[in-house]
């Protein structure tokens, strides 16, 4: 008798055939099967391609897809992209940055485009001169016009070799002269030496205080000096200028740049006109850069002082008693880079700002003030002549 399978047994029986299909392997679709075959293929390809190397590791092939070697191809381009727009970046701002300084400072390109640029460096390369041992046949070269800045206010100029302050002034070694033992001829050089230090370089007197230590080095007798140098200082003027002997300058007006002088010259010793005396003659050009205290705080300016002066010394009963001091015979002066006309007791220098037709026009050929080839006086014919440098 033929029993009846109910709706339950069926659906129990439906489930299990399912599973049962469900773990049975499937195979792959021809589509598959030639992927697959190729692959292989390339593979064994490869691989006999790499022994033929000796071993080298095959490179990855071109055929492979994006990931399967050499790594999502689409990653390396977009990196590589990325780079190049940071480099073309980095550029546009250096070029921005470049025209921003050019416009700022055009003179960085026009000092190398003209030759200032290599000829700073040459002087700043050069060394300092030697000491001055007798007088030069020629003025010194000209270089390549510069203007002085507050980080270099001798750049531009000769000095810019010269020594410093009272170093430059080297004292020759003694000997007797004209009758005047060595020892005396050795003192009187030292405080020929101290007196152009005290007359030219020391602070206090460049600020227009009175030159108490240089008087004193002078002889007492001397009361005819004394008295000019009391009136120049009290009453200043034409005929009773301090300029005369001493560099000074108004601190209200202006105020060095910086605590070096620049200075050149010799100074040596020759037997006077009688028994007995030797004549110290002393020959030194100061060189100070100035800016002004009320104006452009960068504009600076140079005015260069050369002194020439001859002191006396005697030796022998027939002159009397012994003073050991220094009899100021004569003195000359020549100022460049200041304003004709003022007699106040201060240099005055023009500056690079200073409107063009202030002060009185300087006349003549042009001298050069760091020529010291020749003695002052010798090329000085016009009252208020024309510098060629500073």
């Amino acid at each position: 008798m033929d029993r009846q399978i109910s709706d339950e047994e069926w659906a129990r029986f439906s489930e299990e055939v399912a599973r049962e299909s469900a773990d049975a392997p499937k195979e792959p679709s021809a589509r598959a099967r030639m992927v697959t075959e190729r692959l292989r293929r390339e593979e064994e390809e490869r691989a006999r391609a790499g022994r033929r190397r000796f071993g080298r590791a095959p490179k990855p092939g071109a055929g492979d897809p994006p990931g399967w070697r050499t790594g999502p191809a689409w990653q390396e381009m977009e990196g590589r992209g990325r780079v190049k727009r940071r480099l073309k970046a980095a550029a546009a701002i250096a070029v921005i940055v470049g025209l921003a300084l050019v416009a700022l400072r055009p003179e960085l390109v026009i000092d190398k485009l003209t030759g200032k640029t290599d000829a700073r460096q040459e002087a700043r390369d050069a060394g300092p001169l030697p000491a001055e041992s007798v007088r030069p046949t020629a003025a010194p070269e000209a270089g390549h016009p510069d203007r002085p800045t507050l980080k270099e206010p001798f750049r531009g100029s000769p000095a810019a070799q010269w020594a410093d302050g009272a170093a430059a002034i080297e004292v020759p070694e003694a000997t007797e002269v004209g009758g005047v033992p060595k020892e005396r001829v050795g003192e009187a050089l030292a405080q020929a030496k101290r007196f152009l230090v005290a007359a030219n370089l020391d602070p206090a007197v460049l600020r227009g205080e009175r030159p108490t230590a240089a008087l004193d080095l002078l002889d007492p007798k001397d009361t005819k000096r004394r008295e000019e140098t009391a009136r120049a200082y009290e009453h200043p003027s034409r005929e009773n200028d301090p300029l005369e002997l001493f560099t000074r300058y108004d601190p209200a007006e202006l105020k060095l740049v910086g605590e070096v002088v620049k200075v050149r010259g010799r100074m040596w010793v020759e037997a006077g006109e009688k028994p007995g005396q030797a004549d110290v003659k002393v020959d030194y050009t100061f060189v100070y850069p100035f800016v002004r205290t009320a104006g452009n705080p960068e504009d600076v300016a140079r005015t260069i002082v050369r002194r020439e002066a001859t002191f006396q010394v005697f030796h022998g009963s027939a002159w009397g008693e012994p003073v050991n001091r220094l009899w100021l015979y004569r003195a000359a002066q020549d100022i460049a880079n200041s304003t004709c006309g003022r007699f106040d007791g201060y240099v005055h220098p023009s500056f690079f700002s200073d409107p063009r037709d202030s002060g009185p026009a300087p006349s003549g050929s042009p001298v050069d003030p760091y020529d010291r080839s020749k003695s002052i006086g010798t090329d000085r014919a016009e009252e208020c002549g024309t510098a060629s440098r500073s």
